[in-house]
């Protein structure tokens, strides 16, 4: 105002100064509202407060801890990726990435993310200790894919067991190792294990379509046709 002191000018600038007054105190409103555990409130504060400061890493990342916490990870996801572009050297971004696809069982592209994170840190503690583990977790089940491939269905169950205890704290991969084993068992003509172990796949999962499928070969194996 004091370059240009025109009606326009003031006009605006008293625009522009009321809406900033007002995205600060929303701002300390989602704060409170995030300390408070009110994260549905937090989210739509955020939302108002975004939709002005669209560039404002800090706030995606507080947005993002809020879906984390309401159980919508894919939305976390996608603030964190943006707060990774918008803020140099973004190690915490990267990692939190790198874990909400590990829980969710996408693994490859757990790995991904994790190997960014070292890319701009390799001495990043978190980073690397989840790197060793996924990067393990990721070979074993590789190669028990490549065994099944061959048709080495024996050596494959044995590979998805050690999957089994590679990462026993998140329950996906055990599920999805289990579905593999059903498969492996059901080719390799085990039929009664290959039922017992893809009923227990569906219980979890009543409309995994693998299991019902190796299932309902095992079934045929049996002569169980009304099954």
């Amino acid at each position: 105002l004091k370059s240009n002191p025109s009606n326009n000018e003031e006009k605006e600038a008293q625009t522009q100064l009321t809406k900033s007054d007002e995205l600060q105190r929303l701002h300390s409103q989602a704060l409170s509202a995030y300390q408070q555990e009110d994260y549905e409130a937090a989210v739509s504060l955020l939302d108002e407060i975004l939709a002005v400061c669209v560039w404002d890493a800090d706030l995606r990342e507080l947005r993002a801890e809020c879906y984390i916490k309401e159980g919508e990870p894919s939305k976390a996801i996608s603030d964190l990726k943006a707060a990774a572009k918008l803020k140099n050297d973004n190690t915490e971004a990267f990692y939190k990435i790198s874990r909400i696809y590990y829980q969710l069982g996408d693994h490859e592209l757990s790995l991904s993310e994790v190997r960014e994170c070292l890319k701009l840190d390799q001495d990043h503690k978190q980073c690397f200790s989840l790197y060793k583990q996924v990067k393990k977790l990721n070979k074993q089940i590789e190669s028990a894919e490549e065994l099944i491939r061959e048709g080495r269905y024996e050596d494959a169950i044995g590979k998805y067991d050690s999957v089994m205890k590679t990462e026993p704290e998140v329950p996906i991969y055990s599920t999805r190792a289990k579905e593999r084993i059903c498969h492996c068992l059901s080719k390799n003509q085990q039929a009664t294990e290959a039922i017992k172990l893809c009923t227990e796949v569906l219980q979890l999962e009543p409309t995994n379509v693998n299991a019902l499928k190796d299932r309902a070969e095992a079934y045929l194996l049996e002569d169980m046709y009304e099954e």
